[in-house]
Formats: structure tokens, sequence, C-alpha cells
């Protein structure tokens, strides 16, 4: 019998990169875990005990989708964070809840009716801004403009968007990410862009590594989190907490709460700690 399920995509069906160390890690605890496809009809996922959401690394392009399944599934069998959680996470609007309780870099909605004159508004503002999608990931349909007539919004994806100011501090001291487990944060992963780049992703030439986790990060991560389980009355039991140097000190860029990577192949020590988390919700 199989305990865990821990959701993917087709095009990772074994996981995500690392994933065949939480199932060693699951299994050490007595956990029996198998990757499935979130989509695939065939999975009986109401058969487990529990299901955690890891690599479904194309909620974003099928969110409607995604988040049925979620609903359908929650149903049926526990799933972590759940789907009320990603519904909320899913959308970026989610920034300005957080910024009534900790700071986050400044966030605005823009929608079709107000893409002209919120653009305007934030770049005689803040000069350069970075426009992206709502619901978006992997620094896809990331633009950055310096007026509302900036050729570089051509490559505007399907809205609406956020805008926020340019950090330039990503192209230095980067991004950090920090990884919080029952409301623990646990270690930091520091993040930077390549070159002229402002995506910290390595498809677009960033770079990662482990570093010791920051008193000043993991307090703003774990405040963060506490944050979010208030807004959202209920609990977290995992999160990733990316933070950015603005205007002289830490603020949030944003909180992946539905299928945050867990840096395996940098920090294969996050297969324990979310193994631990698991087995702690499963009672063992």
């Amino acid at each position: 019998m199989t305990d865990v399920l821990l959701a993917t995509f087709s095009l990772l069906p074994d996981g995500e990169p690392g994933g065949d160390l939480l199932l060693s890690a699951l299994a050490e605890r007595g956990v029996t875990a198998r990757w499935a496809v979130w989509d695939d009809r065939a999975v009986d996922w109401a058969a487990v005990d529990l299901v955690a959401v890891r690599a479904t690394w194309d909620y974003h392009r099928r969110c409607p989708e995604f988040l049925a399944w979620a609903r359908a599934t929650a149903a049926s069998t526990r799933v972590l964070n759940g789907p009320e959680v990603f519904a909320w996470n899913a959308d970026k609007a989610y920034l300005n809840a957080l910024a009534d309780h900790v700071p986050v870099v400044p966030t605005r909605l823009l929608d079709d009716a107000t893409l002209a004159t919120g653009l305007k508004a934030e770049t005689a503002r803040w000069g350069t801004v970075v426009v992206k999608p709502r619901t978006g990931a992997g620094g896809i349909g990331v633009v950055l403009a310096t007026s509302s007539s900036d050729q570089r919004l051509e490559g505007l994806v399907a809205g609406p968007w956020i805008v926020q100011p340019l950090v330039e501090s990503v192209r230095t001291v980067g991004e950090a990410s920090v990884f919080v487990f029952d409301q623990a944060a646990a270690t930091q992963v520091a993040k930077v862009a390549a070159a002229e780049e402002i995506r910290v992703h390595e498809s677009y030439g960033g770079t990662s590594r482990v570093v010791p986790l920051g008193s000043e990060q993991r307090d703003l991560a774990e405040r963060t989190v506490r944050a979010a389980a208030g807004i959202l009355g209920m609990e977290l039991p995992y999160a990733r907490v990316d933070l950015m140097h603005w205007d002289g000190a830490w603020a949030v860029s944003e909180l992946e709460l539905i299928e945050p990577g867990l840096y395996l192949e940098l920090e294969p020590a996050n297969a324990e700690r979310f193994a631990q988390m698991v087995g702690k919700s499963l009672g063992r």
C-alpha cells in the first residue's frame, strides 16, 4: 500500500530533480510514497492517506484545471496546504494582503483597463519597473519597462499583471529563498541573476548556492508564513519565502505555497526536513 502520493506533472513523471531523495527519506520514516502525475486519470488519489503537491510545474498554464483537481482530490483525501491555499497563492495579489503584516516589495495590480495609466504612474514613480503575470512561475512573461510605450512591453503575456519597481540588488545581493517547514525556517539558498538579467533562475543564467540561514531572513520568513496562515485561517506545513533587499532591508518578493522546488541537488537535507513534516502530518 502507498501512504503518500507526491504530485508532479507529465514532463517530470519521476518528480523534481533529486526526487528520489524524498522517497528514500520518507521510507526511512516508514512512509511509502511514489510520484504521480496530477492530471493522470488512472491515479486513485483517494486510496492514499496524504497527497503532497511537489512538482506540478505546469499549474500556472492550467490554473483553473489544476485548482479543480486540487478541490476534487481534497474531497476524498488530505492535501498538504490544500486547494484554498493554492487558489490564494496562485494570484500574486496575495502580496498586497501580506503587505499589511510584513515588508513586501511594492506591488500594484493591473489589468487591461488600467495597464496604460498604471504603467505611466509606476514608471514615473520608480523609473524602471517589472511587469509580470499575476498567475505565473519560472520567470515566464516577466518584462522590464521604463515607460508605458516601452517596446519591451510587446512581450507581455496575457493579463492581469502586477507591476513592481526593479530591485537592483537582485544583480548584486541577489534573492534569498528560505525554506520553512511547520512554520520554522530551516535553510536558505542565495540566488543571483546573471549580467543584465533580473531573473535568478538557472534557465536564464542565474546561479544558486546554499548559504547559512541569516537571522533577518529567518525572522522575516517565519513572520511571513505566520501572517499567511492567519490570513487564510489554516496551518501551512510547508513554504518557501523569497526575499529581496529593498530600501535598505529585506522584503518579501514571493511566497511559494503550492509547489516550491526544494533545491534537493544543492541541499539534500531538505528531503529529510520535508519527510519529517510529512511524517508529523501522518502522526508518525
